[in-house]
């Protein structure tokens, strides 16, 4: 049997990394994949998503190779884009845009794309982009204002983390709700088993730990 492939995550977020060994799955490297994630003129959130996942793929497989390992890895990689509309939402950075991005939140209807890209070690290129709709609760001040005092928005995409306190805030939710969190699990299983990847191999070990 074939040893199975090396992983290699570019990025060095936690919720990525937790998602990820949810489902038994532990890379053997982490290669944060820092780039310009400004959006092109006219670019669409869906589209933004996609090129800034590859972005991060291609970036990270790079700066592995230049320090001589993952020559033969799998390079995951993700990037999540929260939009109202064709208008994109900021990773906030400063207590007024996540004030901002939650006065627009607010009581209304808004889609979080999550772009995800694989790159196999002969070069191939599997990607997908996930969509989800939301709706938020209309905020009071005093929610807002709580909200903003605890600083979880700071540096989430759309100012604030469905995983955290902000998901008292949805009161609708279709989609993938790991994708919002940062890495929608169903269709990264997808690519990696294509790919491969036995990521049913840490849940048959469980299974026979537990005496499932």
């Amino acid at each position: 049997m074939a040893s199975r492939p090396e992983l290699i995550l570019a990025s060095a977020s936690p919720r990525r990394l937790a998602l990820l060994n949810q489902i038994g799955i532990e890379p053997e490297h982490l290669v944060p994949a820092h780039v310009d994630e400004t959006p092109e003129k006219g670019e669409l959130p869906r589209k933004l998503a996609g090129r800034l996942a590859e972005l991060k793929a291609l970036t990270a497989q790079h700066k592995a190779r230049v320090a001589g390992f993952g020559s033969d890895a799998l390079v995951l990689a993700a990037d999540t884009v929260v939009a109202v509309g064709r208008r994109i939402l900021p990773k906030a950075e400063t207590m007024e845009e996540a004030s901002d991005c939650l006065r627009l939140l607010s009581g209304r209807a808004h889609r979080v794309y999550t772009g995800v890209t694989l790159l196999t070690p002969s070069g191939a290129k599997r990607q997908r982009v996930v969509e989800t709709r939301l709706r938020f609760k209309r905020l009071s001040t005093r929610e807002m204002e709580a909200y903003l005092a605890s600083a979880e928005w700071r540096d989430k995409a759309g100012g604030y983390a469905i995983q955290g306190i902000a998901g008292s805030f949805v009161v609708k939710l279709s989609g993938s709700y790991s994708g919002v969190v940062g890495l929608p699990l169903h269709e990264v299983t997808q690519l990696l088993a294509g790919e491969g990847y036995p990521v049913h191999f840490n849940w048959l070990n469980q299974s026979s730990l537990t005496g499932v």
